[in-house]
């Protein structure tokens, strides 16, 4: 079941804090969403660790759906994955990126940065770049193509922002 509520952020520090995960740049409340095996107030961490303050860790709307919640074992393991899909296959072919996934994330955060500004550009330059050039049909459905792939790439700018917070050390929680 989803609920709406807010969310307060808090950030750790200190060796484990890459353990904990979530959010707090631009991201002032919100949605939330339940993950089958979350755990209730009080419970420990998926991993076993308790919680520091017996509060229950949130995953934010937007955090992509391939990628464990934060601050469990795998979700560091399954953001590289996620992450490498957002970037240019060659990017794979690098050790260093695997080994370091706040970089990855960064470079990530990039990439799809660039491809918005890219499909924006080619969405306001379309109808006089291919006016004289194909049907109104024709035309009309690249128009469409353009802004649903702009859609696409916000959300999934917004996707790798939330890991690459979450990489960072950020963790928000529920606010009662």
């Amino acid at each position: 079941m989803v609920r709406a509520m807010s969310v307060a952020f808090k950030q750790y520090r200190g060796a484990d804090r890459r353990a904990w995960g979530i959010s707090d740049s631009a991201h002032a409340g919100g949605s939330v969403r339940a993950l089958p095996g979350t755990h209730a107030q009080g419970d420990a961490d998926p991993d076993g660790r308790p919680h520091r303050d017996g509060t229950a860790l949130c995953v934010p709307s937007g955090w992509p759906e391939s990628v464990s919640a934060p601050g469990t074992q795998r979700m560091e393991s399954d953001a590289v994955g996620f992450l490498l899909d957002c970037c240019p296959p060659d990017y794979r072919a690098y050790p260093l990126l695997r080994r370091e996934p706040v970089v990855l994330a960064r470079f990530a955060a990039d990439q799809v940065e660039g491809q918005l500004r890219s499909t924006r550009k080619a969405l306001s330059q379309a109808r006089v770049g291919l006016g004289e050039v194909v049907g109104p049909e024709v035309l009309d459905g690249a128009v469409s193509m353009l802004e649903s792939e702009e859609s696409r790439l916000i959300r999934l700018r917004r996707a790798v922002a939330l890991v690459e917070e979450a990489l960072r050390g950020k963790v928000f929680m529920r606010k009662l």
